[in-house]
């Protein structure tokens, strides 16, 4: 195990004794998974949820499908940029049908071709696909949110720059494991959220005797 995977796997560890495993995404289908992923864009979690129960039992493919955009925008509004976000949860609804909404006939597709054809969704972009790809139907592809980029700017994890140096990083440097990236994702978002703010919040923070605390 070289450096880099030394860090990464520290960092785990770490994170991971402190919380322990968070169980992400907290949805019953992954269809719903889905609809979180798009819905929590540029809002809180908290927003989402309101958005979802508004929804009730219709969190459902065919229901986003056959109403109507004003409708279903009204229903998602806490949400925040919900005429938007209506259109691309049908965007992303119309992607899912090509699969007949199977999961498993998803699974059986290639990675790169799912996320290829996911970033051809209107509305979405790459946090959006590799949550869906990763919390909906359990590839191995690493979620870079905000919070990654600041742990890696701060820790700091030599991750490069962006989006997709980061996800490299951390794919080329831990193992080949879905309930890994998921659970090491779920907790980088805790810790932002106790800890590593935009304006951090050093004490107590398990990571804390490690970290360089870079602005």
């Amino acid at each position: 195990m070289d450096e880099k995977s030394i860090k990464l796997t520290s960092i785990y560890n770490t994170l991971n004794t402190h919380y322990g495993d968070l169980g992400w995404w907290p949805a019953k289908t992954p269809y719903e998974v889905i609809v979180g992923a798009v819905l929590t864009q540029n809002t809180a979690w908290a927003n989402v949820q309101k958005a979802i129960a508004n929804l009730g039992g219709n969190i459902i493919p065919r229901f986003v499908s056959n109403t109507g955009i004003s409708e279903l925008a009204e229903l998602i509004r806490p949400a925040g940029f919900f005429n938007q976000k209506a259109t691309y949860l049908k965007a992303v609804t119309v992607w899912y049908s090509q699969y007949n909404y199977d999961v498993e006939t998803v699974k059986r597709q290639p990675l790169e071709k799912l996320r290829k054809e996911l970033l051809a969704t209107k509305g979405v972009g790459y946090e959006t696909a590799d949550s869906i790809l990763l919390y909906a139907f359990g590839f191995t592809t690493f979620v870079v949110d905000a919070y990654t980029l600041r742990l890696c700017a701060r820790y700091p994890i030599n991750a490069g720059k962006g989006y997709t140096a980061a996800k490299s990083h951390f794919e080329d440097n831990l193992p080949q494991n879905a309930s890994i990236y998921n659970n090491f994702h779920a907790l980088i978002v805790e810790n932002g959220k106790d800890h590593c703010r935009k304006k951090p919040k050093c004490g107590n923070c398990p990571l804390e005797e490690q970290c360089e605390k870079l602005p």
